[in-house]
């Protein structure tokens, strides 16, 4: 019998005008079981890239613990930043290298490389690819709904992080998977930031008075 790994989410990464947004929920799944309604899906890699995971949560924190001691191995002997395309091409080289034991991820890279927001996606076994937007997890056709309509890369983070809030609400109404707080982060020229929960309850509140 196939062992059971905790696993469930809906994770969301956006390019603006003028950085990134990642967002995600906080439930843990195994089966039907709730497993966890504080799990870790956005992660700081170094100052200017974050990430999300969504699949296996013992082999997403592998993963995340393995590219930022890649990524602060790197600043230590360059003295300068790991770029999100980078830490993505070598996060793609490390699962293709893993395919016939695969890490069950869907990940999402993302930073601000020199003035340009830039996101990647990457599945399994290594396959990376470009986007401005995107979505994982279980939740994600929902949330896939929402930004098809309203999303522009043109506007800014500002503009953008109702957009994705409302995004992953709708995963969090219709996939059981989803659910039990948000996680969001926006990284633009002043740096990675990581918002707290009131700083998110009171953008929910903005929402429901439009």
């Amino acid at each position: 019998m196939e062992p059971k790994t905790l696993k469930g989410t809906t994770t969301i990464g956006l390019t603006c005008s003028d950085g990134v947004v990642f967002i995600a929920d906080m439930r843990a799944s195994w089966g039907t079981f709730i497993a966890s309604k504080r799990a870790r899906k956005t992660f700081n890699i170094n100052d200017m890239v974050g990430a999300t995971v969504a699949g296996s949560v013992g082999d997403a924190e592998a993963l995340m613990r393995l590219i930022q001691a890649e990524a602060s191995l790197y600043e230590m002997n360059n003295r300068k930043k790991m770029s999100a395309k980078a830490i993505s091409a070598l996060m793609a080289n490390i699962l293709q290298g893993s395919k016939v034991f695969p890490y069950i991820v869907q990940l999402i890279i993302g930073g601000y490389d020199n003035g340009k927001p830039t996101l990647y996606t990457l599945d399994p076994i290594g396959g990376l690819i470009e986007e401005k937007m995107a979505a994982t997890g279980s939740g994600s056709p929902m949330a896939y709904g929402v930004l098809e309509q309203r999303y522009s890369e043109d506007k800014a983070v500002e503009e953008n992080l109702p957009i994705a809030l409302r995004a992953l609400e709708s995963a969090m109404q219709r996939d059981c998977a989803t659910g039990d707080g948000i996680s969001l982060v926006t990284i633009t020229k002043e740096g990675f930031r990581a918002y707290k929960k009131e700083e998110i309850d009171g953008l929910i509140e903005e929402i429901k008075k439009e």
